[in-house]
């Protein structure tokens, strides 16, 4: 009995070592899927967190752009008005079959209203001769209103067009009368040197109405109706 029970004994020992040594060979695989387990969370983690942090940094280079073209565009200020100053010339008819070839100053200034329309006052005077020999001394000076449309066409140049009415009035040919309603329509180009000041080219076609040279009241003032060009190159000035 006593040798069953060693044997028994005996046997139950030798299973609780070998289970023992089973437990004890599986421990470290165990060990190596909990590691890999954690750094598989860890890495999903990350992966998680770097997107959740670049998209304020993605939505701020989207709003850049934009502030960055709202400033560009405040580089260029609107201004209200200008003032331009230039040489002109214009080919006067105010004998038949004669042309005056003269030369003088235009002075306008302008009032925009908005980004293409505006309101023009003109004023021009003529009185040198381009050269010597052509008969009488005639002079004429223009007062003329209306409205102009202007555009940018290319990076800094700019066109413009005007309708104009006034008065004009001819000196040193003696006419009668020596004032006469005027109209014409012009236009011209500008090329802008900086945000204040421009160069200008434009012409006109300015008409009018007097009568021939040395008329009078037996003749009954008859109109001498005249349509002459003229042309102008200046400086603009805006503010």
């Amino acid at each position: 009995m006593e040798r069953i029970v060693y044997e028994g004994t005996a046997s139950q020992s030798r299973r609780l070592l070998e289970g023992n040594a089973l437990g004890t060979a599986g421990q470290p695989q165990h060990d190596i899927e909990e590691s890999f387990k954690l750094k598989r969370k860890l890495l999903l983690s990350i992966l998680a967190v770097v997107p959740a942090a670049l998209m304020p940094l993605a939505a701020a280079s989207q709003v850049a752009p934009a502030s960055g073209s709202a400033s560009a565009e405040r580089v260029e200020p609107a201004y209200k008005y200008e003032v331009y100053a230039g040489y002109g010339y214009t080919s006067l008819n105010q004998l038949n079959g004669s042309r005056y070839g003269l030369q003088g100053v235009n002075l306008s200034v302008t009032r925009d209203w908005g980004k293409y329309f505006g309101v023009t006052a003109d004023g021009a005077y003529y009185e040198l001769p381009i050269a010597s020999g052509n008969p009488g001394t005639p002079s004429v000076d223009t007062v003329l209103f209306g409205p102009v449309v202007h555009a940018n066409l290319y990076q800094r140049t700019g066109v413009f067009l005007h309708v104009l009415l006034g008065g004009e009035h001819t000196g040193g040919e003696s006419m009668t009368p020596n004032i006469s309603f005027a109209a014409g329509v012009g236009g011209g180009a500008e090329y802008k040197l900086s945000p204040h000041f421009a160069v200008r080219a434009s012409g006109d076609y300015i008409g009018a109405s007097f009568s021939v040279r040395g008329n009078s009241s037996g003749l009954g003032y008859s109109p001498h109706r005249t349509f002459d060009p003229r042309a102008t190159v200046g400086v603009v000035y805006k503010f």
